[in-house]
This record gives structure tokens, C-alpha cells and sequence, in this order.
């Protein structure tokens, strides 16, 4: 049997307060995803239901399989009448373009459904505790029997098209199905196949379609000498000795730095800032680690998690480790909870564990905003 999918691309987004169905989202309109789900889970062609700037983002298309290009109405029961005007083949299968991830999977399963029961409908069932509210009473209904629907709703195209040429409105599809023909098919959605009403729906899109994480692994070591202060994230650790550097020589903080870095690609602290160039000479990690960031935030990205060792057997410094975290926090501008820090010895054994040295590894993980 051959399908029609019937797209629905006339909403007015009022509750969203723009245009959702033509904004992009990582490159491709909420149409232009749910044209491509439909196509690939067996629609032979399509009709699109367009209002406002919809039908210029259709015009833009390039549209794998025969299509026809309809207006819609006031409300959605007249948009899907007028798309089902246009539609050809044996099966209907409605949808709303704001689930623009709704599954291929999904969109056979309801037109095998419909092939072989006469529907197939997108649905999820309850399950949460559902009640209604009365006057001074609270009736717990039986959410064995509820269900959150969800498009495509798939039919005959021969049977929805009598049911909506019946007459009456319906905010979806199977209500007006079931009038005449009773109760449809159910096939199972997806929490996934949301639609895209509010602004946090919004939100939930552009999270789910940002890049993976970037990770990068920093690694520093510098000698303990006197007549130097010692510096370890930031913070000044009072110590008979401090670590020897160009700059002020942090080795902590020149560990997340490179583990920085190393998730940008960007090379490492001795290629951005050479300890052959007197600028830098005593200069603050601190005043370093700030620049790094705002790479960071050029790229539109932020700080999501640092973890990080210090190896040394003197100073201590579970003293100070709450000041350092804060401190590495406040210059990359995130939570003090997104910074671990963590200090270990190697038990007398190694130059850190002799006390000529001291040692720092960090892991660092960075976001798309």
C-alpha cells in the first residue's frame, strides 16, 4: 500500500512566542526533521500544510518524493481537511511538524498498524497517578486506561477523510476516527516525539541536539626551591619552599590549562604563552587561566566539569582544598560543585614523594552553551 504523509506546518506558535516551525535548530528547521522521518519511515509522498513563513521553508526544500503544497485553516481540524483533500494513495499519515523527532521506526509502526487494522496511531500510556479534582472530592482515574497521544495518526485514507468530511472538531485525529469508526490502534511513541509548544521545549531541543562533551587531560610538574611563594590553585599555600617557573609557576593551574586546551585543540600553556616572552614572567596563573576561558566562551562554550589531582607529600592541603575549588570556580565562572579537587602522596617514593617536586593532573570536560 502506498502512504501518504500529510505535514502539518500551519501553527501560529503563539504559545512558544515565535516562529518555531522556521527557526532552525543545529541547521535544520522542526519541518525539515519531520519531512525527513516521514520519508524515511515509508511515505511514497507528501502533502504539506503551510501558513505564515512555512510555505517560503517548504519552497526552500528539497523534497525526496512527489508533494503537493496546501493551505491550512483557522484551526488544525480544517488544516487536516484541507491536506486530506490533497492526499493520494491507500494511507494518511497525519502529522504535526513540531515533533520534528519523532522516529522512523515510529512513523512505520503506524503504518503497518494502519495497513493491517485500519490505524495506527502514536501513543504513550500513563504513568503517573492521575486524578480529578470535584467539588471537595478527588476521583483517582485508572491510568491503565489513559493515554497521551501523540502524532503521526495513521489511517485509511478513504476512512479519515469520511470521518473528518462527518463534520465537528477535535484537537486530534483519532477522536474524530473514533466517532465513526471506533476505537483506533495504538502503537507505541516515544518520549523523544515531543512536541514543541513552550520554551522550555525549546530548550530541551537545542540540549539535545548540541555536541557531545570534549574532553582534555593536562599534566604539569615543577621543582621546589626557597625564596619562592607557592601558589596551588590560586590560593597562596603559606611553605618553606615554592615551585620554580617563569611565571608564579601554579602547577594545579597549569594542569587544567592544558587539560583546557587539549579539549579545544588549541595546543598547550607553552605554545599560548611561551616562557620565552617577558610578559608573562611572574605573572598569575590566575590571570592565565582567565584568558584561557575566554577561548572558551569565544567558542560559545562553557566549563561543565574539572577534576583534578594535586601529588605532593608536604604541604597538606586539605586546608585549603574548599579555597582552591572556589577559587578555580570563580575564574571560570561556573559552580564551585562542577571543581573536584583532590591531593595525593606517593608514599616517599618518586621527587614528589622526596619533596623535590610538585605534580598536578586534571581532566576537564567543555560544553556547547
Amino acid at each position: 500500500m502506498s502512504a501518504c504523509g500529510v505535514l502539518l506546518c500551519a501553527g501560529a506558535s503563539r504559545r512558544m512566542g515565535f516562529d518555531k516551525l522556521n527557526t532552525p535548530i543545529a541547521g535544520k528547521t522542526a519541518i525539515e526533521r519531520s519531512m525527513d522521518a516521514l520519508v524515511a519511515g515509508g511515505c511514497d509522498s507528501l502533502v504539506f500544510v503551510v501558513g505564515g513563513n512555512s510555505e517560503g521553508t517548504v519552497a526552500r526544500l528539497s523534497v525526496p518524493v512527489p508533494f503537493t503544497v496546501v493551505s491550512g485553516g483557522e484551526q488544525r481540524t480544517d488544516s487536516v481537511r484541507n491536506g486530506l483533500s490533497a492526499a493520494s494513495g491507500d494511507i494518511a499519515v497525519i502529522h504535526d511538524a513540531a515533533r520534528c523527532f519523532v522516529r522512523p521506526a515510529t512513523v512505520k509502526a503506524s503504518i503497518e498498524a494502519a495497513e493491517r487494522y485500519g490505524s495506527g496511531v502514536a501513543a504513550l500510556p500513563v504513568t503517573d497517578t492521575v486524578i480529578r479534582l470535584g467539588d471537595g472530592t478527588v476521583e483517582t482515574l485508572d491510568r491503565s486506561t489513559l493515554f497521551r497521544m501523540q502524532t503521526p495518526q495513521t489511517f485509511r485514507l478513504e476512512k479519515i477523510r469520511a470521518a473528518y468530511e462527518a463534520g465537528g472538531s477535535a484537537t486530534d485525529d483519532a477522536t474524530l476516527y473514533a466517532r465513526m469508526f471506533g476505537a483506533p490502534h495504538l502503537v507505541l511513541g516515544s518520549e523523544d516525539n515531543r512536541k514543541l509548544t513552550t520554551a522550555e521545549d525549546w530548550a530541551w531541543a537545542l540540549q539535545r541536539l548540541a555536541p557531545p562533551p570534549t574532553h582534555g587531560i593536562g599534566f604539569d610538574t615543577h621543582r621546589l626551591v626557597e625564596g619562592r611563594k607557592l601558589f596551588l590553585g590560586g590560593v597562596e599555600i603559606p611553605f618553606e619552599k615554592g615551585l620554580l617557573g617563569h611565571s608564579d609557576a601554579d602547577v594545579l593551574l597549569h594542569a587544567i590549562m592544558d587539560a583546557i586546551l587539549g579539549a579545544l585543540k588549541l595546543g598547550d600553556i607553552g605554545k599560548l604563552f611561551p616562557d620565552t616572552d617577558p610578559q608573562y614572567a611572574g605573572i598569575s596563573s590566575r590571570v592565565l587561566l582567565r584568558k584561557v576561558n575566554e577561548l572558551v566562551q569565544k567558542r560559545d562554550m562553557v566549563m561543565s566539569h574539572v577534576d583534578a589531582t594535586v601529588i605532593c607529600e608536604r604541604p597538606k592541603l586539605a586546608p585549603y582544598r574548599e579555597e582552591i575549588a572556589q577559587t578555580i570556580a570563580a575564574d571560570l565562572g561556573i559552580s564551585p560543585d562542577a571543581v573536584s579537587v583532590k591531593a595525593t602522596t606517593t608514599e616517599g617514593m618518586n621527587d614528589e614523594g622526596k619533596g623535590l617536586c610538585i605534580s598536578a593532573q586534571a581532566i576537564v570536560s567543555v560544553r556547547h552553551r
